[in-house]
């Protein structure tokens, strides 16, 4: 029971304790740290509103927009991806659902 080795275990955590609670009051470091403005580097001015919307329309005029003809493929991609899935999920609920008053009858 008293080995003496607890004692030196309770110390050592006792100083383990003392310097996390050391490190604890130090400062912390802020999450993101900021970057410091370089000191001859002049601030860009902000841009107006309406600058603005003309640079997003002209990005906007770069997109490789899909033709309505392909739009319309993509659509009937997908209603016929889902209906498809809809009547397998439905399909396998419905078999399960039997399966399940098979063994377990039809209630009481």
């Amino acid at each position: 029971m008293g080995t003496g080795d607890e004692g030196e275990a309770v110390n050592r955590m006792n100083r383990e304790m003392k310097r996390m609670m050391q490190k604890g009051k130090q400062a912390k470091p802020a999450a993101a740290p900021r970057r410091a403005a370089t000191p001859g580097a002049p601030k860009k001015p902000r841009t107006k509103p309406s600058e603005f919307i003309r640079e997003v329309r002209a990005e906007l005029k770069k997109v490789n927009w899909p033709s309505r003809r392909e739009v319309g493929a993509y659509t009937a991609v997908v209603l016929v991806s889902v209906v498809a899935i809809t009547v397998y999920i439905f399909g396998l609920d419905t078999m399960f659902g039997k399966l399940v008053l098979l063994v377990f009858g039809k209630g009481a």
